[in-house]
């Protein structure tokens, strides 16, 4: 059985914005390490899929198919990809797969075969929608030490209180931390 993970990079207060128009649109890059890469690669593991929205797998297109050779191009570049979209004629890097009008039954669907963890990054709508409909096994937060105070954020005002289990922490040299939860479900009052 898979399991669908979501990886964000995102602020102590919680921004996750990664737009080149934001003022400070590449907050992450002075924290970026060998170190943090290695940790990063060992924590999506060899073999995965990606679980992406639309915008988010068009960002993708134009950067990761000419990103050249190195581990974390080349996994994202082989790994298949379930695109939730409207528009899935105009999917053209792949292998890659489009997710209907029902993507929460597709999804538990999917979950249900055999293969690699699905890994959600970016596509914040999703994000919110997939942790309320239960479908999320884990959660991993790169927290980098800055406070941007503004820009998009890693749920929707509509979320649902959900509860997490710590798994494991690592830390960069940059004071970068990859934080492990594990989905418990509805927070409990």
């Amino acid at each position: 059985m898979r399991k669908i993970r979501i990886f964000e990079h995102i602020s102590i207060d919680g921004v996750i914005e990664h737009d080149k128009n934001y003022t400070y649109g590449g907050w992450t890059t002075p924290y970026r390490t060998p170190a943090g890469m290695a940790m990063l690669l060992a924590a999506y593991g060899t073999n995965f899929d990606l679980l992406l929205g639309r915008n988010t797998y068009d960002e993708f297109l134009g950067y990761w198919p000419n990103a050249g050779d190195f581990p974390m191009a080349n996994g994202i570049n082989a790994a298949t990809k379930y695109v939730v979209t409207h528009r899935p004629e105009q999917l053209q890097w792949g292998p890659v797969q489009a997710l209907g009008q029902d993507m929460i039954a597709e999804l538990h669907q999917l979950k249900l075969t055999e293969g690699p963890d699905l890994v959600l990054c970016g596509s914040i709508s999703l994000t919110s929608v997939l942790l309320n409909a239960g479908l999320v096994d884990e959660v991993i937060l790169i927290v980098y030490p800055v406070l941007l105070g503004k820009g998009k954020r890693l749920l929707a005002d509509s979320f649902d209180a959900r509860q997490l289990e710590f798994v494991s922490t690592a830390s960069t040299p940059t004071g970068v931390l990859l934080n492990t939860y594990r989905h418990l479900g509805v927070l409990k009052s």
